[in-house]
């Protein structure tokens, strides 16, 4: 079972508001909101381009509406796309809040003095009815004015920060009609779709993390610390306690306890990085590179890519020869660092694919690839141009041989 990244109840609202603002810009949240605001494009299809858009804001309410709930449960990190958390609660937002939208349009074309007292009603009303639908679930109760009297004094203070963010989403829809003219609309359709996203998901996590902070007032019992407690992390932390007393002492003993924990089953991040760190303090140099094999194994397995290039540089810096011991691992890290920029650690990591592991099928793709990085350096091309003469030697019926031939022909032509 992965790692679960849990928040404490007990955890001061204001260093979740400071941590909010970094919630939809990592992991799924990340990837959710950049779906999300391309997916705007869809208004400029021909006839169905008004329903497409009704279904990507649909989607954007559905999935924020998962993210109150997934906070409200004590997760640390946005949940993924079809986790489905808040149910028909969550279908019952999306529609609770598409149809304050057109009451918002048709307000605007048909009574436009009628938005002095629309605007604030719906500023205020709906961050109420939203945690009303997430810990009841019943959209006749969360539209009841004396439940959003309620839930604002429940809150407090505290309740005005979805109040103010749903101010900051207005006033966002407000510049985005303004400007609409002053952009072409194929940019601003997914800067305004992404901006519009991050504020909707930031506002219903920091929701959430208001209802997780009082969840025994409302009767909840958050499901991620049962989740981590039956994963044994409660274990897990206690052991690194344990780990970094030990090893005042006895350092040697504090590794072995590490090791023993590494061993059994898939262990945290934590656990591995102060097993490194008690290495690097014992200058145990050897068993550094043998744990970043494992540990980079490890997260591949996870979908965990980048952090794997991370320990591997860190290796490398080790051991300039290092590579990750197998050859798949070593492919996706290549293709990953060439994906990210990171032109040397691609180069290493081609060329080391090479090296290792010559007569792979996949051989001439990471030659190809670091022959390529190679020579976008003027002063790199020579090499780049020997490294493909060996692999059109090595594989002359390579389906790739013809994309070889034609990488010399360029490399040559600019030599």
């Amino acid at each position: 079972m992965p790692h679960i990244e849990v928040v404490a109840a007990d955890t001061p609202f204001g260093e979740r508001l400071v941590a909010g603002f970094g919630y939809p810009l990592r992991g799924a949240g990340l990837a959710t909101c950049t779906a999300l605001a391309l997916a705007h494009y869809a208004s400029l299809l021909p006839a169905i381009g008004t329903l497409a858009n009704l279904l990507v804001w649909a989607a954007t309410w559905r999935y924020a509406a998962d993210c109150m709930q997934h906070t409200a449960n004590g997760y640390a990190n946005a949940p993924d796309v079809g986790v489905d958390e808040a149910g028909a609660a969550g279908w019952a937002l999306a529609l609770i809040h598409l149809a304050a939208g057109a009451l918002f349009v048709a307000c605007t074309w048909l009574a436009p003095s009628a938005l002095w007292l629309l605007v604030p009603v719906l500023v205020l009303a709906l961050p109420a009815i939203d945690m009303s639908l997430a810990f009841d679930g019943n959209a006749l109760l969360a539209l009841n004015p004396a439940t959003w009297w309620r839930i604002a004094q429940g809150f407090g203070s505290a309740y005005l920060v979805p109040v103010a963010i749903n101010l900051m989403l207005g006033a966002l829809i407000a510049v985005a009609v303004l400007t609409s003219n002053l952009l072409p609309r194929f940019l601003a359709l997914p800067l305004f779709g992404f901006a519009y996203t991050y504020l909707i998901v930031l506002a219903f996590h920091l929701m959430g993390a208001l209802i997780h902070q009082r969840h025994e007032r409302f009767g909840l019992e958050p499901e991620a610390p049962k989740l981590a407690k039956a994963a044994g992390q409660d274990e897990d932390s206690r052991l690194l306690d344990e780990a970094r007393t030990l090893a005042e002492s006895d350092p040697m003993a504090a590794l072995h306890q590490l090791a023993e924990r590494l061993r059994q089953r898939t262990a945290p991040a934590p656990a591995h990085q102060l097993y490194r760190e008690l290495l690097r303090r014992q200058g145990l140099r050897d068993d550094l590179l043998v744990h970043g094999q494992v540990w980079i194994a490890a997260l591949i397995a996870q979908n965990e890519a980048r952090r794997a290039l991370g320990v591997l540089q860190e290796c490398c810096t080790i051991d300039p020869a290092f590579v990750p011991d197998d050859p798949r691992t070593c492919g996706e890290l290549a293709d990953l660092a060439d994906r990210l920029g990171m032109v040397r650690l691609a180069i290493h990591l081609g060329r080391g694919y090479l090296a290792h592991w010559p007569r792979e099928q996949q051989a001439p793709h990471y030659g190809l690839l670091a022959a390529r990085l190679l020579g976008a350096h003027a002063d790199r091309r020579a090499e780049a141009l020997v490294l493909l003469e060996r692999l059109a030697a090595a594989w002359p019926d390579h389906p790739q041989r013809g994309d070889i031939a034609v990488l010399q022909r360029q490399l040559a032509g600019t030599a």
